[in-house]
Parts: structure tokens; sequence; C-alpha cells
């Protein structure tokens, strides 16, 4: 568990690079006075990025949906707790009046629909 990454990972660093492709600069990562510690965050704009790891975030993709094969008692609610704490930091960056778009692991191999996304997330 010491090797698994909570900053600077893979699928962050490579969303990191797709908004600067994007021509999206200027943003700060892990800004720790807003709720969840966002990964990406245009303070300016007031807009938020989180990216999630499809298995440790529990999403509905195939990788997201397999179920960890021991320890199973502590894995499951772990996995449900970071749900819970996601959706709960999303509201309350939403009542502070932020957007917040999750962007999920398994959405990095299609960059092309991905760019759309972030753009229309940006020009909103």
């Amino acid at each position: 568990m010491r090797a698994v990454r909570s900053k600077d990972t893979g699928p962050e660093l490579a969303v990191r690079r797709l908004l600067r492709s994007l021509g999206y600069t200027g943003y700060r990562v892990h800004r720790k006075e807003l709720p969840g510690n966002p990964d990406i965050g245009f303070i300016g704009r007031r807009k938020v990025l989180f990216v999630h790891g499809c298995f440790w975030h529990g999403h509905a993709c195939p990788h997201g949906s397999n179920k960890p094969k021991s320890n199973q008692s502590y894995w499951l609610p772990k996995i449900e707790r970071n749900k819970a704490r996601d959706e709960a930091n999303a509201a309350k960056l939403a009542q502070l009046g932020w957007s917040v778009l999750a962007i999920w692991e398994c959405e990095l191999r299609y960059p092309r629909e991905l760019s759309k996304k972030l753009d229309a997330f940006m020009t909103k």
C-alpha cells in the first residue's frame, strides 16, 4: 500500500497534460483550503477537477466493479466510504459556488472524448 500514491498519479498527470494541450493553464493542484483537496483547481474560474481511480472510488466500469479477492471485510466498506466522501466533498464545493468535475481513470483511454468533456466543462 505504500506504493499507492495520492498525489501526482499517472492519471492525474495525464489530465494535466491534456488540459495544457487544450490551452488551459494557470491551475493549482491539491488546494488544501477547499473541501476534498481537489486534484486540479482553476481558482479564478471557480472550477475544480477530481481525478479518480476506478477501483479506489468504486466506479461502475469493469475495472472499478472488480471486488477485491482478499480482506473484503476491510476493502468493501473502505470503497463505500470513499464514494460517500467524494459525494460529500462535491456537495460542499457546489454549496460554496464551485463547479466540480470528476474524471475517471478509465476515461483516459479515450483522449478525444475526454478533451471534449474538459473543454465543455471549462467553457460553461
